[in-house]
């Protein structure tokens, strides 16, 4: 039975999350449980633990007397990972990827710089693994395998910055690589130039090159920028 509700309440989740992010419940939207009930047909205790979550994301608030309302969109938490999942699924994708891709342009270089100052010799073998993981699968249409090298590789460089704040932008990025890659914002086959970019930041991490390292990570967020003008103008 616990399962049971677990699945419930997902599927409430999942249905509720887009939409309120998709702009179909508009800031100051009222929604009452009573009639979330009926429309998923599930018990109260699933509602309210669905509408818990979304409270956590800061995209509804519950108030006595007055129901769940829609927040703000400035008010949502706009660095969960499900939030961005839900917003990229949705129509208004084109203008959020375009805004992570601004703030990894200015997070991920920095971070790659350094990366080469602070890296352990652990974390520069696992970059060097994950950029040639990425070089094993960019030709033949492997996208999901590339995907989970290219996820790892900038994770690893967020973690070897040695600062708190990046490593904790590691979710944010994957949530970005992931949804370029379910909703075809990308060529079939990676960008050969771009493959050829991670395998060069490892190598300035591993050498301790910060400079080089923060300006090729600078190129590679520059031609996901380029990318997007040509996937999702």
């Amino acid at each position: 039975m616990e399962n049971e509700g677990k699945g419930l309440h997902a599927r409430v989740l999942e249905s509720l999350g887009p939409a309120i992010t998709a702009g179909d419940y508009p800031p100051g939207t009222i929604l009452r449980t009573d009639e979330l009930e009926q429309r998923f047909d599930v018990s109260r205790t699933v509602i309210r633990e669905a509408i818990r979550v979304l409270e956590s994301m800061q995209l509804v608030a519950s108030r006595r007397r007055v129901g769940v309302t829609v927040r703000p969109t400035e008010e949502w938490n706009v660095y969960d990972p499900r939030v961005i999942g839900w917003r990229l699924a949705g129509r208004d994708r084109p203008r959020q990827l375009r805004s992570l891709t601004v703030l990894r342009s200015a997070i991920e270089p920095v971070a790659a710089g350094l990366a080469a100052r602070h890296a352990t010799p652990q974390q520069c073998a696992e970059l060097t693994e994950q950029a040639m993981g990425m070089v094993a699968t960019s030709r033949g249409q492997q996208l999901d395998a590339y995907l989970v090298h290219d996820t790892a590789f900038h994770r690893v460089v967020l973690t070897a910055s040695g600062n708190e704040m990046f490593a904790r932008l590691g979710d944010v990025v994957a949530a970005v690589l992931t949804g370029r890659t379910q909703h075809h914002v990308m060529f079939t086959d990676p960008d050969p130039a771009a493959v050829t970019l991670h395998v060069q930041v490892a190598e300035a991490v591993r050498t301790g090159d910060a400079a080089r390292a923060e300006s090729l990570t600078r190129e590679i967020t520059a031609g996901a920028m380029a990318e997007l003008d040509v996937l999702a103008p």
